[in-house]
């Protein structure tokens, strides 16, 4: 009988194996998940769950009877050590090993933590990846209490706009001249940094991190301008790298992540990758997309083609944040941009919903949209099927955007 191994039941694992079964697998299907919990969301422990709004419950991907009514082998608290690729085996942590005629690995990524050379390894200093790390830091989050958020990509001010909205004084430090200089415009940039400080976050850019200081906990910062910052805990945002030890292991192709080709299928024909941890092909260029929209629709194609259907994975990238009261949604990705269009609410420009518009040689190639869903899905469906109207049409506020579409 087939046998289907997964290894990592985060949101990528979860949604190859429910794909397999809805779509008629009748094989054994193993799930293998390194945590005690059955598979759960992770974008919302930087925000709603930290604030309290969002329970474990709600968190799940699906309750626990799902596997067992579909038969599905769930495995937790246990990781994979080791592939055998010659007998097409797993070894796992408790001593067993699974054969498989198909393995997936869907494991993952790691938060990049600070060195213990300058403090990383000191008690109060977190990072925010897993439901473990959410709960171990949630105390921490008291009124009056100061907190040192390093670095200005999305989960640092995810964290900072939890932080700020529970009464912790917030110090931002982003050692690049601006943040999310790696992900956004200038223009991106410049409505998150006013939305912070407007509620009190205090963000310093252009400056990174010396050391921090404390005995066996941390207790302050000395920023690299030479600047000291008294702290009470501090939070890590430094990005994240792909989980592919196991697969360096095995001696599958990896460059900063697992290599895939068009059907999610390694260098091992037998092994397939989706989410974090691989990478795929997006307009004739290997990237790896750090999404849950990926992880879904790569995971989906891999669970496809195990079936033998032959389906390409075509990316159509989208991600999403939410920060004190702005909802950001961003369609496309913005790689090589040379031109960016602001299309303010003709009600309230400047002060209500916006968008921000990326051109590449004239090729509308990625959209961001803040508090503005409407504009957001125009512009996703626009990117999907490559229509780039002109960005004064756009920008107009008296334009039909839903006939920009037809045209």
């Amino acid at each position: 009988m087939s046998h289907v191994v997964v290894i990592g039941a985060g949101q990528a694992g979860c949604s190859l194996v429910a794909k397999l079964r809805a779509d008629g697998f009748d094989g054994r299907i193993t799930l293998v998940g390194a945590e005690p919990q059955p598979p759960y969301q992770r974008p919302p422990l930087s925000k709603a769950y930290l604030l309290g709004e969002m329970t474990l419950d709600r968190l799940l991907l699906r309750p626990l009877e799902f596997y067992v009514d579909h038969n599905i082998d769930l495995r937790l608290s246990t990781r994979a050590v080791e592939i055998d690729r010659t007998n097409k085996s797993v070894l796992l942590s408790d001593g067993t090993a699974l054969d498989y005629t198909d393995l997936a690995l869907t494991t993952g990524s790691h938060p990049r933590s600070l060195p213990a050379r300058i403090g990383g390894d000191l008690d109060g200093v977190y990072t925010v990846r897993d439901l473990r790390d959410a709960d171990t830091m949630e105390p921490e989050f008291r009124k009056g209490r100061r907190v040192l958020i390093i670095g200005g990509g999305y989960i640092g001010l995810e964290a900072a706009a939890v932080a700020a909205k529970k009464g912790v004084k917030v110090t931002l430090v982003e050692m690049s001249p601006r943040i999310l200089q790696r992900v956004a415009a200038p223009e991106t940039s410049d409505y998150f940094r006013a939305l912070h400080t407007d509620h009190g976050v205090r963000i310093l850019e252009g400056i990174g991190l010396d050391r921090l200081v404390g005995e066996a906990r941390v207790a302050g910062a000395v920023l690299s301008d030479g600047t000291e910052v008294d702290v009470d805990f501090v939070i890590v945002g430094v990005g994240i790298t792909p989980a592919s030890v196991l697969a360096e292991g095995a001696g599958l192709t990896v460059d900063n992540g697992i290599v895939t080709d068009a059907h999610g299928r390694t260098s091992d024909p037998n092994i397939w990758a989706a989410g974090d941890c691989a990478t795929c092909l997006f307009n004739g260029h290997r990237i790896r997309l750090e999404s849950v929209g990926n992880a879904i629709d790569q995971a989906e194609v891999v669970a496809q083609n195990i079936m033998g259907k032959g389906v390409d994975y075509v990316p159509a990238p989208w991600f999403w944040s939410d920060q004190f009261d702005c909802k950001l949604q961003i369609a496309g990705l913005n790689i090589g941009y040379d031109a960016v269009h602001v299309k303010d609410a003709e009600d309230a420009p400047g002060t209500g919903p916006r968008s921000h518009w990326y051109y590449r040689a004239g090729q509308l190639i990625a959209v961001d949209a803040m508090n503005d869903a409407r504009n957001y899905m125009i512009g996703k469906r626009l990117i999907e099927a490559g229509k780039s109207p002109d960005p004064a049409v756009i920008c107009n506020p008296a334009t039909d955007m839903k006939a920009l579409l037809r045209a």
